[in-house]
């Protein structure tokens, strides 16, 4: 089974190749795009040379869903993912685009990752570690790898370029950088898209550590775009076995991370130990596919 490492539209121009998506215009409906979901993965900012069969479409079933379950809160940027209701010179790539594309509004991007924290994990454990403190806010003594916070947290970063690392910043710094008043909306929506979605993740037997949101504005309105609690951009841990103290297991891409620091990635190798970039074995490509499958059907069926 072939990963979907590129799509192949050349009827339409592609706008931006992004860590997974390539967004394209169309032609004949100038306001939307066309977000196509690859089999890419990332992790640490770093796109593997291979991908991952299926994950695309893993990737868009789940945000479906999860904007469907959460459009209550606030809308979004899904038109349709039917390709027989999208334009013709789309329709065109059905075998190609089925299951793993979305017609979508156009937006003002938010230049903000949302990322709400319910566990301390990941980089906000390494820096509690440092300095007591998760992006610069103050956090009690004594917490343990992997422990839920009192309350969930929303610690946002910037939203870098490609090639470029997102960079954990203080909800202060955030603020100068979108203003007060869209910081604050931001900050309320993506906690309570967090908490709703973790709520109902608790009746199927799953955690979610943390996630990131993506917003846009249109007509001057706050909708949520991009993906939507998808193991690319959440931690799913599973609630049996669930011990604080160390780190979890998981049906996202700590695998993949875990892998790549077993190999001897860190900063300055992005580019592979040879200069030409990592290749996940196939061990590693059928263990990360089962994770990110396992999370679908157990949310979803």
């Amino acid at each position: 089974m072939a990963a979907l490492i590129n799509s192949n539209i050349p009827q339409l121009k592609l706008l931006s190749k992004g860590k997974v998506r390539d967004i394209y215009a169309t032609t004949s409906s100038p306001n939307h795009l066309l977000f196509v979901a690859s089999d890419r993965i990332s992790a640490y900012d770093v796109i593997l040379k291979n991908g991952i069969p299926d994950k695309g479409r893993v990737l868009t079933e789940l945000s479906l869903f999860w904007f469907d379950k959460l459009e209550h809160i606030i809308s979004n940027h899904v038109i349709t993912s039917r390709i027989e209701e999208m334009p013709e010179e789309v329709q065109q790539y059905k075998e190609q685009l089925e299951g793993r594309s979305i017609l979508v509004r156009k937006a003002e991007v938010v230049p903000l990752e949302a990322i709400v924290r319910g566990y301390i994990t990941g980089s906000a454990w390494a820096e509690y570690k440092r300095t007591r403190t998760v992006h610069g806010i103050p956090q009690p003594e004594g917490l343990l790898e992997s422990e839920k916070f009192p309350t969930p947290l929303f610690t946002p970063s910037t939203k870098a370029e490609q090639g470029a690392h997102d960079e954990n910043i203080s909800p202060e710094r955030a603020a100068s950088l979108i203003g007060q008043e869209l910081y604050d909306k931001i900050s309320a929506v993506a906690i309570k898209l967090y908490t709703t979605a973790a709520e109902y993740a608790a009746t199927r037997g799953l955690i979610i550590a943390d996630t990131k949101f993506e917003f846009g504005l249109v007509d001057g309105g706050l909708i949520l775009i991009d993906e939507a609690l998808t193991p690319d951009s959440s931690r799913y841990w599973p609630q049996e076995g669930y011990v604080p103290g160390r780190g979890q297991p998981s049906f996202d891409k700590q695998y993949l991370r875990d892998w790549l620091t077993s190999q001897g990635f860190r900063k300055g190798l992005e580019g592979g130990p040879d200069g030409q970039g990592w290749t996940m074995s196939d061990e590693v490509v059928q263990g990360t596919r089962e994770r990110y499958l396992s999370a679908r059907d157990i949310l979803l069926k």
